[in-house]
């Protein structure tokens, strides 16, 4: 047991638990850099194979997630391609004009926007920017809970 090494591993996941709200943050490489990392400051001696195995797969999870889940809600409330570009760019913008508030507000903003510019009406556009939206905060929930169980994965090996 080292206690640098372990607690420089929670300071990490907690960084990646963070970054799960952040889109442009690759939130679940941070966190198994951070396993690595721990796993270098103590000669790869406390997380097993079986555990590398499933935070590997509980990590291509969470990426598959975080990719199909906008793309599912997106769909199923009838936004195009444009709805989609345009969240990920308003996503984008928001971590810069009104963080973090930015990052929930401006993905529905700028699939607004975008479906408004492909030529969809009022009412279309608005209900594709909105299920743009909640499939990005619906992938956001399950990765984020996917995240916690990489960390807790890890925490039991170490502690």
């Amino acid at each position: 047991m080292n206690v640098l090494a372990d607690w420089l591993f929670v300071l990490v996941w907690a960084v990646g638990l963070v970054g799960t709200f952040v889109p442009v943050l690759p939130a679940t490489l941070i966190i198994l850099a951070g396993v690595l990392l721990h796993e270098l400051l103590v000669g790869f001696s406390e997380v097993s194979r079986l555990t590398w195995v499933w935070l590997a797969l509980t990590a291509a999870a969470a990426m598959l997630v975080d990719n199909l889940a906008g793309l599912i809600g997106a769909r199923r409330y009838g936004a195009g391609r444009a709805g989609v570009w345009g969240a990920f760019l308003g996503g984008v913008v928001g971590l810069f004009v009104l963080p973090p508030l930015g990052v929930f507000v401006m993905p529905l903003v700028g699939a607004l926007a975008a479906e408004s510019l492909s030529g969809k009406s009022g009412g279309a556009a608005l209900r594709a920017a909105w299920g743009t939206f909640v499939g990005m905060l619906g992938g956001m929930a399950g990765k984020f809970l996917l995240h916690l169980m990489m960390g807790i994965l890890v925490l039991r090996a170490i502690f």
